[in-house]
């Protein structure tokens, strides 16, 4: 879905619901902030799957006056490691159609949510709407009921084992007219008891979950159940607030999320082995241009891997991977060559005063365990194989986790501000690096940028979606020796939400049909 005008700001976002939450704080005097946080509490009802208020994000937060900054509020790993055979901790597997990829669930697998702290720290810090105002969009939508979009239920398809694996969790998320089943497109989806806790939290503040009765339950029920999470563990959870990683590309400025997660790193390691090639003589779709952007993916997951940056200190990460030295080295092997991960959301808001907020929210797919009396699906980011790199249990005790997600704020030379983030676990990262090449490189309008089909390469595996010419296909997948061919276009390829404003204040937002996406220009 896309939007343009001349207007007072601009939401894109994974849900319509979501984006209209957003919509009706800035029509009401609230600044991008306030939208951002409005639309994040909405997503929990309107994407489920994607977004809980059990888990954990990043935003990067650009003031019109002051510094650009990052808010990490992603889960946090417990102080102590379960006893082995007391662990709650088991396999599901779930199936993208094209695609199938396992997930661990159960108590176990529960890291310290962080979604919480983080929404009472930015409203602190840069809202000017109280919390009271900003949780009424998802209190209407917890208790009045969503119908459930094809997009959605399709996402709940895939996650389907999780979310009737529990009587708490079949409450909520199982069909009205067959609980053995997960509630389907058209149906009604309500969610009470969030509606209840929310409000609670709006009025009690954030101590009311990491240090009253929600806390008390969780870490009881952990603590019973084969779980991690203790008092101690919520009572001392932080929100990190952190300085942006800056890189450019081309002139063309880009903020985004910091070690020690990997993605905006990655994104920028990947954009420089770009800088000083001729891309103007590739053409998007074709052989030329998916080879070098397959090998770039390569060796940016190479590079990942082979220089330990998981193992690395949160100082030591960037340093290293955009080291120019390192980095030539790998654009050699660019050019020397002929030419031949998860539940996550993300929403993207400007308003007229010149906030930009770009906010990606993720539970990981859920532990399955809803919190009772909450309506609230904790995260099993202690089960996600793709930010737990030493192996499962071996996670370092009172850590931050790092993540693929990468919130960005683009401003180019002539004043403009595009603003973008996506989910999709590893594919996060080749997502948005595509739509910013289709921008800044193609020229494309940001709705096309978005909509054009995407690969992703890794493990020596490309993943072609739909929509690519099909002689251009057969050329450039020829010349690969594994390749994953799929039909349409796919969640799995993420979803980029963003929306631009130029020096003119014409607004463009777009939001990705991957993923049920949903524009608003005020």
């Amino acid at each position: 879905m896309r939007a343009i005008a001349k207007g007072k700001g601009a939401v894109a976002a994974g849900h319509a619901e979501t984006a209209a939450a957003a919509q009706v704080i800035l029509e009401e005097g609230g600044n991008a902030f306030d939208a951002v946080l409005a639309a994040m509490i909405a997503a929990c009802l309107a994407e489920p799957v994607l977004a809980s208020m059990g888990g954990g994000g990043f935003m990067v937060a650009r003031p019109a006056t002051g510094k650009t900054g990052v808010y990490d509020f992603f889960a946090h790993t417990p102080k102590a490691h379960p006893a082995p055979d007391m662990r709650d901790f088991y396999p599901v597997t779930c199936d993208f159609g094209a695609a199938r990829q396992q997930f661990h669930v159960g108590m176990a697998s529960i890291a310290v949510p962080g979604a919480v702290k983080g929404l009472f720290e930015i409203s602190r810090d840069l809202g000017r709407m109280p919390i009271k105002r900003i949780v009424e969009p998802a209190l209407v939508l917890a208790r009045d009921g969503i119908p459930v979009t094809p997009v959605q239920a399709s996402i709940f398809k895939i996650a389907e084992k999780i979310y009737l694996s529990s009587a708490e969790s079949r409450a909520i998320f199982a069909s009205a007219t067959d609980a053995s089943r997960i509630i389907g497109a058209g149906e009604i989806m309500t969610n009470v008891a969030f509606a209840d806790v929310l409000e609670a939290i709006a009025i009690e503040g954030d101590d009311l979950f990491y240090r009253g009765e929600i806390a008390e339950r969780i870490a009881g029920d952990c603590y019973r159940g084969g779980g991690t999470v203790t008092r101690r563990d919520l009572e001392s959870y932080e929100v990190c607030r952190r300085h942006p990683l800056n890189c450019t590309y081309k002139g063309t400025r880009i903020v985004t999320n910091p070690p020690p997660s990997s993605g905006g790193v990655l994104v920028a390691f990947a954009l420089a082995m770009l800088e000083e090639m001729d891309m103007q003589r590739l053409v998007p779709g074709h052989s030329g241009y998916i080879s070098l952007l397959a090998k770039v993916m390569d060796l940016t997951n190479r590079a990942r891997i082979e220089q330990g940056i998981h193992e690395l200190e949160e100082h030591q990460t960037e340093q290293t991977l955009l080291d120019p030295q390192l980095l030539e080295s790998y654009r050699q092997e660019v050019m020397g060559q002929p030419a031949f991960h998860r539940g996550t959301t993300h929403i993207s808001v400007i308003d007229r005063f010149g906030n930009a907020a770009a906010l990606t929210l993720s539970n990981g797919e859920g532990a399955g365990y809803v919190v009772p009396g909450t309506g609230i699906m904790l995260n099993n980011m202690l089960g996600e194989e793709d930010i737990n790199p030493h192996g499962f249990h071996q996670w370092p005790t009172d850590t931050r986790l790092s993540s693929m997600m990468a919130p960005a704020i683009v401003q180019d030379a002539d004043g403009g501000t595009m603003v973008l983030g996506s989910g999709g676990s590893n594919r996060i990262r080749t997502a948005i690096l595509q739509v910013l090449l289709n921008v800044l490189e193609f020229g494309m309008p940001l709705a096309a940028a978005i909509a054009s089909p995407r690969i992703h390469f890794e493990g020596g595996l490309l993943n072609v979606e739909g929509g690519f010419d099909p002689d251009a296909r057969q050329e450039f997948a020829g010349g690969f020796a594994d390749v994953r061919s799929w039909d349409d276009k796919n969640m799995f390829f993420g979803g980029v939400h963003g929306v631009r404003v130029d020096r003119s204040g014409t607004y463009w937002a777009a939001g990705d049909e991957r993923r049920g996406g949903a524009a608003v220009v005020l």
